[in-house]
């Protein structure tokens, strides 16, 4: 298990702004949080690597480009040997389709949000995915109606 980060409280600051707009100049964070633009700066630079900061993204409306539909599948899995595993990660990894991917405990062995553009892309998808890998038993899919709310913000504890 990964150790948390050595993180002051201007570094929690400092992941705040950036997790709520990261385009916001570092002068201006400076600004906010009583630091220099260069002492912001470092500050990011540590965070980036040390791997605290993932990386510096867009968040998409799906439908706005053309995959309005977005689907939680539960899949489920006949044998945990790690070669098998990873190679249904990988399959997981390289399916564009696949937004978010997690493994997880309970009856199921992984829930992937999944979007795409119609039902038959998502047939296709499940084709290639699940029917296609002798590992997967079965799986479920929740079709959602409404994203009610998108977003990777951590809330961050402060001692």
């Amino acid at each position: 298990m990964r150790k948390p980060a050595d993180l002051d409280e201007f570094d929690l600051s400092i992941l705040e702004i950036l997790q709520k707009d990261n385009a916001v100049p570092q002068r201006k964070i400076g600004e906010l949080v009583n630091l220099s633009a260069p002492a912001v700066q470092r500050r990011i630079k540590r965070m980036q690597a040390s791997g605290v900061i993932q990386a510096d993204i867009v968040v998409v409306d799906p439908a706005a480009v053309g995959l309005p539909i977005t689907i939680i599948v539960e899949v489920h899995i006949a044998n945990e040997r790690y070669d098998l595993i990873n190679a249904i990660k990988r399959s997981f990894l390289e399916a564009p389709e696949v937004q978010q991917c997690y493994q997880v405990t309970g009856e199921a062995d992984f829930v992937l949000v999944v979007v795409v553009a119609s039902m038959s892309d998502y047939e296709a998808l499940t084709r290639r995915l699940f029917y296609d890998n002798p590992n997967v038993t079965k799986f479920k899919s929740l079709v959602t109606m409404d994203r009610v709310k998108i977003g990777l913000s951590l809330p961050l504890a402060r001692d």
